[in-house]
């Protein structure tokens, strides 16, 4: 079986197992939320933990306290604990890891990893909740997003120019980045109009963020990645590498889209400020 075979297969099984939980919503989807930040977490602490050579003692570590932290994140995030109440968790367990990481002299990636597998899944399961108003949002998120990977990789195919980001991810163009933009916005527009939502501008300018957004999160990974002298973050999707691959634009603009929806709502129901009903 080809590479891109592989790539159209898991692409598509990953698509239908994500529309499925989505659609139900509630418990499966905040489990998935909870094992897409278990597996973020572990990738980021898998590519920036250094590896010591053969016969040399391994540099000071945290031992296993970012694990049990983050553990400790997941199964609040399963319990549906309110952002009243997450959210300050968060904030504990990110600093938790940066005391012990400054007292161990040991660097501060794993309280930027933890930080940032949690904000990504806590972001996702907010918006989505268990009503109307959150799928349409996830949805909306998910047509923005992968409308702006699509058309930012086949617009920068055709068209090429100069380089986007060449020190961080030399495949990348401008006319893509451009590319990517109307069609993340144009996605979003199309299906908020068929959702029957009234606040179009609003929406196409919310559209016009995440789009910007997620491709910004994808620079990051890359950065990432570069930092530590990987390729990809893992090997966990066949034909896409890990799952920080597939999720880096998604989980930036998904944290944008709760920022503006905490904004517009509340921290607990964030897409009824934007998709109310």
């Amino acid at each position: 079986m080809s590479n891109l075979q592989l790539r159209v297969i898991s692409a598509v099984v990953l698509a239908v197992v994500t529309l499925g939980l989505t659609w139900l919503g509630g418990l499966p989807f905040r489990l998935l939320c909870a094992a897409m930040a278990a597996v973020i977490f572990y990738e980021w602490t898998r590519m920036s933990r250094p590896v010591a050579p053969a016969g040399v003692n391994a540099t000071k570590g945290l031992g296993f306290l970012p694990e049990a932290l983050i553990v400790v994140f997941v199964g609040a995030l399963i319990a549906g604990l309110p952002a009243s109440l997450l959210l300050p968790l968060v904030a504990a367990l990110v600093a938790v890891t940066a005391i012990a990481a400054s007292m161990r002299k040991a660097g501060p990636w794993e309280a930027s990893g933890l930080a940032y597998a949690a904000v990504s899944g806590l972001s996702l399961a907010f918006l989505r909740d268990g009503d109307r108003s959150g799928l349409l949002a996830i949805l909306f998120l998910f047509a923005v997003v992968w409308a702006t990977d699509i058309f930012a990789y086949f617009v920068g195919r055709s068209v090429g120019g100069p380089r986007l980001a060449p020190s961080i991810s030399p495949g990348k163009t401008r006319s893509g980045a451009l590319g990517g933009v109307v069609g993340g916005v144009v996605a979003g527009l199309l299906l908020a109009a068929v959702a029957g939502t009234g606040n179009l501008v609003v929406l196409g300018v919310v559209a016009l963020v995440l789009s910007i957004v997620a491709q910004a999160g994808d620079l990051f990974e890359s950065w990432v990645k570069r930092r530590h002298g990987h390729k990809d973050s893992g090997t966990l999707i066949p034909g896409h590498g890990g799952i920080m691959d597939r999720v880096d634009g998604l989980v930036a603009a998904a944290f944008a889209l709760y920022v503006i929806g905490w904004i517009s709502a509340t921290a607990d129901h964030p897409a009824q400020g934007l998709f109310p009903v």
